[in-house]
């Protein structure tokens, strides 16, 4: 039985073992930080590497041969995630200060539609404003939008559709378009 799985089932309710040794946590640091995690957030990353580590023993899979190149590993990962996260956030930015200057046309009319918008995307049912702001707030194809959600492009096309359409309508109703 490995070290891991022993630690895990020993107290059914008592406080784990930390699943890496102070060296293996060192390490983890020095990926994240030469991944480019600013410092500020390698505490994070440390924790999602045991988390991770934690999720493994509580499937019941084996423990990794060399955790410590396991552990390397998952951090080299989440270093990718956290670069794809910061860009997404940084064309989203772009894309919001784009729309702000080519929209500078009438603060009343901008804030007016602002509102109705906000309305009209509270009044749509949760899977419909999930898949909306995802493609048009987060800027995610509908393909990175149904592999994080789990779901065929085709219920995210349908739901986008649907969307789109009752905010529009929405829109024309309360004549702001």
């Amino acid at each position: 039985m490995s070290v891991l799985r022993r630690k895990a089932r020993r107290g059914q309710g008592d406080v784990l073992d930390d699943p890496l040794d102070a060296a293996q946590e060192r390490r983890v640091r020095a990926v994240l930080a030469l991944g480019g995690v600013p410092q500020a957030d390698l505490p994070d990353g440390v924790q999602q590497v045991r988390l991770r580590l934690l999720e493994r023993a509580a499937r019941g899979d084996e423990a990794p041969r060399d955790v410590s190149a396991w552990a390397a590993v998952v951090a080299s990962n989440l270093a990718m995630d956290w670069h794809r996260a910061k860009r997404r956030q940084e064309r989203v930015g772009e894309r919001l200060a784009s729309l702000r200057q080519a929209d500078q046309t009438s603060g009343e009319d901008t804030s007016l539609l602002s509102l109705a918008v906000a309305q009209g995307l509270d009044e749509l049912p949760d899977a419909q404003r999930q898949v909306l702001v995802l493609r048009f707030y987060a800027d995610l194809p509908v393909r990175g939008i149904a592999e994080e959600l789990g779901i065929p492009e085709g219920t995210v096309k349908s739901r986008l559709h649907t969307a789109v359409r009752a905010l529009r309508a929405r829109l024309h109703e309360d004549e702001v378009v």
